[in-house]
């Protein structure tokens, strides 16, 4: 690939007419860096191993008997179909950019329903899957963006939200499947709205409007009119996964209402009645499936980051046998059309993600795929440790710590989660086992305050005035961190995207006499112009959590934590990296913060795909961030090459 130099200068967007002094911009591709060295053939060789890793997800029963499943064989992941446990795969679709999972239509068709976007910019278009005839239909309509889509019971009908740039209030839209040109706005919302599941009979369908992880609204539909009836409009409470049972009288539904942990409950569709189904475990239910015949309830429970799946007898509350599912992660759980098998996707730490079935009769645990672990020995894979730490003001933080199996004292990688209601769960990956294996540095994945899984009260520790109380904890995990003798706490490096590009920032800010580097990607520099410039259609969700920027107060406060404001703090090397169509924190806030470094008299490394949004999801882009990655860590770790 021919590469060429550009002389430029980071852009002084926004905060006082910052300029920085010309810097060269290397431009290759559809990437343009600064500061990155020439990538070793070594470090290319070694890393292209765990770059190869695969995992596959488990999409659905199709209805001959096998199942659709989503993994990479490319560039990017796309839908497959498997006939028989750890049988060949089949390719079914074939695009340049990742396809956003699948759907199955209802009915026995075989037809599936998935989602695709355009360079990251997440204007997500919905497609249907003819698994006869080969052929793709667009049911949406370009310049919108659309999700959520649910099936009516028979197949007939897909109800989606769509959005569109600048308007934060999103409309419910209802199409005939076989004739989506016939498409009609059934509620033009206020918010964000996504519909839910359909009641059998197709006379209704339920909808949420989300607000922040702590509140949101529940509504029941009218499938004809449009109709709306808002349920327990008086409450405060989170409403997540749910389901009509066979009557349409009722809904299973996990909320927080009147707990501080997420469980089922069943809720009366007219008078907004709650009693509890599921068992109060101390842990969030995390997402639930009800069987077709509305007897048998599976759910997953999230055990501080652990998935554990149950079963139930609805109508008595029995627990019912489970299959005993190694140390992991479970998702995308679903019943097939009998209410025999339930398919799910199964990640562990030590193992890529994979398709599993469970038979109810037999009690059978069928493991359908074994994804590559490109070539590596998986008996050196390192498992995390759970500890918690205290942080400054006695609160006890939880945080996975992985251990290189070899002598100390280890450099350290601390990752921090986005979100900021995101939570580390230990799930595989080939990064992590990299930096183990490789380069033989600690990994700690801490679970700052407002890491959801912990409780309504601990995810709301870190809401508006209390931004920086998650940045002391990054500083109390320092303190830690000096207590451990197999860590070298002369050598750590801060790492995360998105809000945890933001943590990455702030930590930089305030420890960076004690940190050797930090790697930001994709993060908010600035919350004021991060909600200024943020695509309209998620504005006021990001203010629900972070604060109103047009609040006098909060824009003080704002100013007062900016991490570009206060760039002359950030001293230790700085990784910033980006995608240029980034819709949720754009680029403005990556050039920005490269901008207010410079300025200061640091030299950041930076590296922007102009083909990427919110995290870069093209195999080779990623593959080149690794290498990149890794020479920074050399660098500040100061490891031989």
């Amino acid at each position: 690939m021919t590469r060429f130099f550009l002389l430029a200068a980071a852009s002084a967007l926004t905060l006082g007419g910052l300029a920085s002094a010309q810097v060269e911009r290397v431009v290759v591709g559809n990437l343009e860096m600064e500061n990155i060295p020439e990538i070793p053939a070594d470090v290319r060789e070694r890393l292209r191993t765990y770059q190869n890793v695969r995992g596959a997800g488990f999409q659905g029963f199709l209805p001959d008997g096998g199942i659709l499943i989503s993994t990479r064989f490319a560039e990017t992941s796309q839908i497959h179909r498997v006939d028989s446990p750890l049988g060949s795969r089949s390719q079914l679709t074939f695009y340049d950019e990742p396809v956003g999972g699948a759907s199955l239509r209802p009915g026995g068709s075989g037809e599936f329903l998935f989602s695709r976007d355009v360079g990251g910019d997440e204007y997500f278009q919905l497609f249907l899957f003819d698994t006869e005839t080969g052929r793709v239909r667009q049911l949406t309509e370009a310049g919108s963006r659309n999700g959520s889509a649910s099936w009516s019971e028979d197949g007939e009908q897909l109800a989606w939200y769509r959005s569109t740039e600048g308007d934060p209030n999103w409309d419910i839209l209802v199409a005939d499947t076989d004739n989506p040109a016939n498409r009609r706005v059934l509620v033009e919302g206020e918010g964000a709205v996504f519909p839910g599941d359909w009641a059998q009979d197709g006379s209704k369908l339920a909808m949420i409007r989300y607000h922040s992880i702590t509140h949101s609204d529940l509504f029941i539909v009218d499938a004809a009119s449009g109709a709306v009836n808002e349920l327990n409009p008086d409450l405060d409470i989170a409403y997540a996964a749910h389901e009509f049972e066979p009557s349409g009288e009722t809904l299973l539904v996990v909320t927080d209402a009147n707990a501080d942990f997420r469980r089922v409950v069943r809720m009366d569709v007219e008078t907004g009645e709650m009693t509890p189904v599921s068992p109060d475990h101390g842990w969030d239910v995390q997402g639930m499936d009800l069987s077709p015949d509305g007897r048998t309830l599976a759910y997953v429970l999230n055990a501080g980051g652990v998935s554990e799946l149950h079963l139930m007898d609805v109508e008595t509350g029995e627990a019912l046998e489970a299959p005993d599912l190694p140390v992991g992660l479970v998702g995308g759980m679903r019943w097939d059309a009998a209410g025999e098998r339930i398919g799910f996707t199964l990640n562990a730490a030590t193992s890529p993600s994979d398709a599993w079935i469970y038979t109810r009769e037999s009690g059978a645990l069928t493991r359908w795929t074994m994804s590559e672990v490109g070539g590596l020995n998986a008996e050196t894979f390192v498992e995390p440790e759970l500890i918690s730490y205290e942080s400054f003001d006695g609160l006890d933080v939880p945080a996975f710590v992985y251990r290189p199996d070899a002598e100390g004292p280890h450099p350290v990688i601390i990752s921090i989660h986005g979100g900021p209601e995101g939570q580390y769960r230990p799930g595989f990956s080939s990064t992590y086992q990299y930096w183990l294996n490789e380069l033989g540095a600690a990994v700690i994945a801490p679970n700052v305050r407002g890491s959801s899984g912990y409780g309504r009260e601990y995810v709301m520790m870190d809401n508006v005035f209390q931004r920086e109380d998650s940045v002391r904890d990054i500083g109390a995990l320092l303190d830690w961190i000096e207590t451990q003798p197999d860590l070298d706490s002369e050598r750590v490096v801060v790492f995360g995207g998105s809000y945890g590009g933001y943590m990455v920032l702030a930590s930089m800010v305030h420890y960076s006499d004690r940190l050797a580097g930090g790697v930001n990607i994709v993060g908010i520099s600035d919350f004021r112009t991060f909600l200024e410039n943020t695509a309209g259609y998620r504005r006021d969700l990001r203010r629900a959590e972070y604060g109103d920027e047009r609040d006098p107060d909060v824009a003080a406060f704002f100013e007062e934590i900016s991490p570009a404001r206060q760039a002359a703090q950030i001293t230790a090397p700085l990784f910033i990296i980006q995608g240029l169509n980034d819709p949720r924190v754009p680029a403005s806030e990556a050039e920005q913060i490269l901008a207010a470094v410079r300025e200061a008299g640091g030299d950041p490394w930076y590296l922007l795909a102009n083909d990427e949004g919110h995290g870069f999801r093209k195999k080779s882009n990623r593959d080149f961030q690794r290498e990149a990655e890794t020479l920074f860590f050399r660098d500040v770790f100061g490891l031989d090459d």
